[in-house]
Parts: structure tokens; sequence; C-alpha cells
């Protein structure tokens, strides 16, 4: 290799660790994100799910990770230094390694996640209490998610019938969350009184809401985004191979090191 052609590698591969920094930031970010989050349909998966929490740390401890190779790469591509280029290697080798079984296990796990989750808030909607502060922000959580999504319950408003407190008004009331379009409510959370309720009895086919569930709605997100995640899990895969790729071929024609090179603290 040329020396010209040995200059733009290693500057390319300082760019390209350069943008690696920046996505270890980006993920560690986000693990973050998830343990703070009180607002957002992940609070009641974080709130509710060990899995999730394990989850996170793993993503801050990825983050972090990702940081620590971008600075190696950009130190041993910069100083020419082989030893870092083949740890660099070596480093992102597994991460693209452990990001590929943790998608085969996700796909081949797809079931038994769907029925936690299920779990979950069949948990959360059968003890939906609007007077209970000890669960008031996985409440609105859950009341955000439903208004966002336009959906009821996880399967259906059916859901609902197993509240408590539903019950013991006869299901007179129900989900103000729920609430479809149609019906201009002054409140978005707790229960609402139904109008005109048969024999002061009613069931959920009773009430104005929404029909979807929230898991078909979450689905059709996914469905919708398929092509966007996908793409995106496609770009990083290749984003990887790239560097690697950078790496070895500048590491094999790096025919001596000087470490004087090396900043000194």
């Amino acid at each position: 290799m040329g020396s010209g052609c040995l200059k733009v590698t290693k500057y390319f591969l300082f760019l390209f660790n350069l943008l690696f920094l920046i996505l270890g930031a980006v993920i560690l970010g986000f693990g973050i994100w998830i343990l703070a989050d009180k607002t957002s349909f992940i609070a009641v998966l974080q709130m509710s799910s060990p899995s999730l929490k394990t989850g996170a740390y793993i993503l801050i401890g990825v983050g972090a990770l990702t940081m620590l190779m971008g600075f190696l790469g950009c130190l041993g591509a910069v100083n020419e230094i082989r030893c870092l280029l083949g740890l660099y290697f070596a480093c992102l080798m597994v991460i693209l390694i452990t990001q590929v079984a943790a998608g085969l296990v996700i796909y081949f796990q797809k079931e038994s996640l769907k029925e936690e989750l299920s779990s979950i808030v069949g948990s959360l909607i059968e003890n939906y209490d609007p007077l209970n502060d000890d669960k008031r922000n996985l409440q609105d959580t859950w009341d955000y998610v439903q208004r966002q999504v336009a959906c009821c319950g996880w399967t259906g408003a059916k859901d609902w019938e197993k509240n408590e407190i539903l019950i013991n008004k006869s299901m007179t009331e129900y989900p103000c969350s729920c609430a479809n379009s149609s019906k201009d409510l002054e409140v978005d959370s707790g229960f609402c009184n139904l109008d005109d309720p048969v024999n002061s009895t009613a069931t959920y086919a009773d009430w104005p809401v929404h029909e979807q569930g929230c898991m078909d709605g979450v689905e059709k997100w996914l469905k919708d985004n398929l092509g966007v995640i996908l793409g995106v899990c496609t770009g990083v895969a290749v984003i990887e191979l790239l560097g690697m790729i950078l790496s070895i071929s500048l590491c094999k024609n790096i025919h001596s090191e000087d470490y004087t090179k090396v900043p000194k603290s």
C-alpha cells in the first residue's frame, strides 16, 4: 500500500471512529433514558419488568464500551499503533457477534416476551385505581399510551372488565383515556361516567371507547416502521464491518510502530 493510500485509510478510520464515539454516547444516553423515563410506555415496562432494567444496564455497558473503542480506534489510527488497532478489531468483532446473537434470541423468544408483556399490562389494568398515589406515575403513563395509540386495554376494551373498581360500579364507568375521538372529554385519565346505562349496569360494548387493543396498535407501529428498523440495524452492521476492514488493513500495512507518538500523561 502506498503512503498516500495509507494516509487516506488512516484518516478515514479516524473519522469513522469519531462517529463510533458519538454512537456510543447515543447508546449510553438511551440506556440512561430508559432508567430515568417516567412519561412513556417504556416507564410501564421499566417499573414492572426486571428484564427491561437489565436491558437498560446492558445498553449503558455497551455504550460505554463503544465510546472506549472509538477512542482506542482514533488513537490507534492517528498514531499508527498496531496493538491498539488489533484490539479495536477484536472488540468490534465481539460486539458484532453479540448483536447478531441478541437479535436471534429476541426473534426466537418473541412469544415469551409477548406473554410477559401481556401479564405486566394485565396486572396494571386489573389494579388500576385513580386514587392510588403510589402508582400514579405508572397509571398516568398507561393513560398516555392509550390516548396516543388510540387503543383500549391490551387485547381490547374487554380487558378493563377485570378492573375491581369498574366491577364494583357495574361497568357504568369506563377509562377516560380509552374514549374515542367522537366524545370530547375534559379529563383524560381516571374513570368517566357512562351516559344513560341500561338498568344501572353495562358492559364494555356499551362504552364509547376505541375498539383496537394496544397490542395491535404496537404491532401495527412495528410493521409500519419495520423497514426503518431493519435499515438502521443493517446500517450499523455495515459500519462495523467497514471499521473492521479498515482497521485490519491499516494494521497489516504498518511496518513499524513509533510509540513516541503516543501522548504522554
